[in-house]
């Protein structure tokens, strides 16, 4: 065991800065030693700011390092197989954010190369480590609500994310939905069995024409029984909204959106407060933090990190399911044990 472990960032783009900044400021037993990203610059911007001893043009020259114990994956998602399996090859463990691939065969292959190397893979669902959506789990957890029978998820993003992105991301299920679908299984310590998804281009006629949808339903049923349905918008003009209610049989736990203060102006027009804070790295700043802080203290206590590869396998099935469901126009079953392709 040791106290202190050395890690290299791979992509440096807003996600992967952030957790440049985080591991050195907030997770005392990590130091990042080397950053890396293909526009060398900008490594070698964030090593300046952060005091990061190395920074490189290609990942390859920080999986290659021996004096790195782990990795962040910060990358495109079409890079992300490939990088855990060098990283996993070279002996370093892997914190990967989501989705580890977009074909459930290829993340199947790469799981197969992290157990085969005996190394930890942790996957980016930062919302399992907000204080309030993991009280909500324990309160549910505990029996307080009695036996879950539904739970309502709403999703809902400040704008869309570059239609250039949109092209590349596999669509809303995979890429937003996809943290939606991860949070029922947190909430529920169940798995699914049984999608229905629709949707529809509200929000801009140029997403539709990149074969995506922009707002979308989607119900689920659990293997207990439970029911479960997200909303999603690719824009809500009042900010980031981000809301789960889980109702059971003895009661119900509410989780709301994050407010910048609770100031309630009460005057002749009504009641005025704040909007919500606007994005995900603003609501989600502590919860980032906490994964980080989860990812090195499994690797120093060699212990199972608390986000699994399969964790990270199953909303990616789900997410097909989905996709399938909606061009069907038809539930669909939803097959964890041999993984499914869209119909």
């Amino acid at each position: 065991m040791t106290s202190q472990i050395t890690i290299g960032v791979l992509g440096v783009g807003r996600i992967g800065r952030m957790h440049v900044r985080h591991l050195q400021q907030f997770v005392p037993q990590a130091r990042v030693l080397a950053v890396a990203d293909i526009v060398e610059e900008a490594a070698r911007q964030v090593a300046a700011q952060y005091n990061v001893p190395h920074a490189y043009g290609d990942p390859r020259y920080v999986l290659e390092r021996n004096d790195i114990d782990a990795v962040f994956i910060c990358t495109s998602t079409d890079t992300h197989a490939t990088l855990i399996e060098q990283a996993a090859q070279t002996g370093k463990h892997i914190f990967c954010e989501k989705p580890l691939d977009l074909d459930v065969d290829r993340i199947r292959r790469v799981l197969t190369v992290v157990q085969d190397a005996g190394v930890k893979l942790q996957v980016g669902f930062q919302r399992r480590f907000d204080p309030s959506f993991r009280r909500a789990r324990d309160l549910v957890a505990q029996g307080n609500i009695g036996t879950p029978h539904i739970v309502r998820i709403t999703s809902r993003d400040p704008e869309p994310p570059p239609l250039e992105y949109i092209k590349v991301s596999g669509g809303i299920f995979l890429d937003m939905t996809i943290h939606d679908f991860d949070m029922s299984r947190f909430l529920l310590d169940d798995e699914p069995e049984e999608v229905y998804a629709t949707g529809s281009v509200l929000v801009d006629p140029a997403i539709g024409q990149a074969g995506d949808l922009d707002t979308a339903l989607i119900t689920l049923r659990f293997r207990k029984g439970t029911l479960v349905t997200i909303d999603n918008s690719r824009r809500a003009v009042y900010g980031y909204d981000q809301r789960v209610e889980v109702f059971g049989s003895e009661g119900m736990v509410v989780v709301g959106n994050r407010m910048p203060d609770q100031v309630v102006l009460a005057d002749g027009e009504g009641l005025h407060t704040a909007k919500p804070v606007y994005f995900f790295i603003e609501r989600y700043t502590e919860a980032y933090i906490e994964e980080a802080r989860a990812f090195v203290q499994a690797v120093v206590e060699d212990t199972p990190p608390p986000v699994t590869g399969r964790d990270g396998l199953i909303p990616v099935i789900m997410g097909h399911a989905a996709w399938q469901s909606y061009r069907q126009h038809a539930p669909v079953r939803i097959a964890l044990e041999e993984g499914m392709r869209e119909g």
